[in-house]
């Protein structure tokens, strides 16, 4: 089941960026349009504290019980992402991640079984949390962190469940 096809033009605008200003860093990051991809990039910098940039969907309802997992068709540049998800349409909720580590400069299908999405708080495990509930997803999104200082860039065709 496609989730986000972003062959189709008006996907990307579906996303906004959430970075590190927040806490006053100035990393920069956004999903823009490619040549039949979205594409997520911009710099991450450790100055004034930061260190991350992620984009995340506007508010919806997919209930995915009946499926394994997540399925992405995305190009790399060699850097480890993180896809989120969450279940509750308010920020300041838990955020469930997973990381991917898509081969540079060439087009892969990776697979993010549920199980293996952690239960997140301002980027800190919740290990309290229950596993993430797949028929109450109601965002998704990525984020680069981790120390990875610098620019990156990931092209994204598409999100489907499987």
């Amino acid at each position: 089941m496609i989730i986000f096809d972003f062959t189709h033009p008006e996907t990307a605008v579906l996303f906004h960026s959430i970075g590190d200003s927040v806490m006053g860093g100035v990393s920069t990051g956004g999903l823009d349009l490619g040549d039949h991809c979205a594409v997520f990039s911009g710099e991450v910098s450790f100055r004034n504290q930061g260190g991350f940039a992620s984009v995340r969907s506007e508010p919806g309802e997919w209930d995915l019980e009946a499926f394994q997992g997540v399925e992405l068709e995305i190009q790399g540049d060699g850097k480890t992402y993180k896809l989120s998800v969450t279940t509750e349409p308010r920020y300041g909720s838990v955020v469930y991640r997973a990381r991917f580590a898509p081969p540079a400069g060439e087009w892969s299908t990776v697979r993010i079984p549920f199980q293996e999405f952690s239960a997140t708080f301002r980027g800190e495990k919740v290990p309290e949390a229950p596993p993430l509930d797949p028929s109450r997803i109601n965002s998704f999104g990525f984020l680069i962190s981790d120390r990875q200082e610098g620019k990156f860039q990931l092209m994204i065709k598409y999100i489907k469940a499987y």
